[in-house]
């Protein structure tokens, strides 16, 4: 039986303003009239770089099903494709703020969600002042033709995630991010580092600047760990192959073992000294 296939698009784009929607749902209905049946969009793509200011606003953040999750969930509907987006989520019942990814399917049903872990706190991208970080572990998602899984942006940086979604099973991991043109060639050597030692894709969607110095490609990296995409164009769309997955898990560095045992005994150590 031939290996499944998953066609997305890089939405390499952000939609706030009153011409938002209407932005989205015709980058949507390019990338759907291109063969996707995914789009994903940029981290916090319906808002400017909130956090290029220290200062948090009530107005920034949403709770749980706010109007930018509709927004996202309407246009994934309208255009029947599936697709990735985020807001920043306000538990009113505890006060805590998160960085949510949110992950629709063609309905525009929700079908998995998850908050950044690390967040960073410095000139241009004071997160912590807006958002904490998560507490949850990404999972596998199975509602598409590959197994998917998320990350946000600086998640790359501490692979462990990633580690554990490739050994999970997820076969194409989708990292949002907001990242300096500055750091550019870092973040292109950890994403093609993080697809190769995790044994999956890595589909990282930037925004597209210039807010806090904010530049650089989007990027596909295969399992194999090369660079399959590099592209600032509004829509991108390339196909991810099971079969390269596979592949890539049969031969070095991929059929070596998963020693879990081994390192949650190593961090155990650590978190106890």
């Amino acid at each position: 039986m031939a290996a499944a296939k998953l066609t997305v698009a890089l939405i390499h784009d952000v939609f706030h303003g009153d011409d938002g929607p209407d932005r989205l749902r015709q980058r949507l209905s390019e990338a759907r009239e291109r063969g996707a049946g995914l789009a994903l969009l940029p981290e916090l793509p319906m808002d400017r770089w909130i956090p290029e200011r220290p200062t948090p606003r009530d107005e920034d953040a949403e709770p749980a099903g706010g109007p930018r999750h509709h927004a996202l969930s309407d246009a994934a509907r309208a255009a029947g494709i599936g697709l990735l987006g985020g807001a920043i989520t306000d538990d009113e019942a505890s006060g805590r703020r998160r960085n949510r990814a949110l992950l629709f399917d063609a309905r525009g049903q929700l079908v998995e969600r998850y908050d950044k872990a690390h967040v960073p706190n410095e000139e241009g991208f004071w997160e912590a002042a807006h958002y904490e970080e998560g507490d949850t572990l990404a999972r596998r998602c199975d509602t598409f033709e590959l197994p998917v899984g998320l990350q946000i942006c600086s998640d790359l940086f501490r692979p462990e995630g990633c580690h554990l979604l490739g050994a999970a099973g997820v076969e194409a991991i989708f990292a949002p991010r907001a990242s300096p043109l500055s750091s550019y060639p870092s973040w292109k050597s950890v994403i093609c580092v993080n697809a190769v030692t995790s044994g999956a894709y890595v589909v990282s969607i930037n925004r597209p600047g210039p807010e806090s110095g904010i530049g650089g490609a989007s990027i596909v990296a295969g399992p194999g760990g090369e660079c399959l995409l590099e592209s600032t164009d509004p829509v991108s769309v390339v196909t991810l192959d099971g079969e390269a997955t596979a592949r890539a898990r049969k031969e070095y560095p991929g059929y070596l073992s998963v020693r879990n045992e081994l390192y949650a005994r190593g961090w155990g150590e650590r978190s106890g000294s």
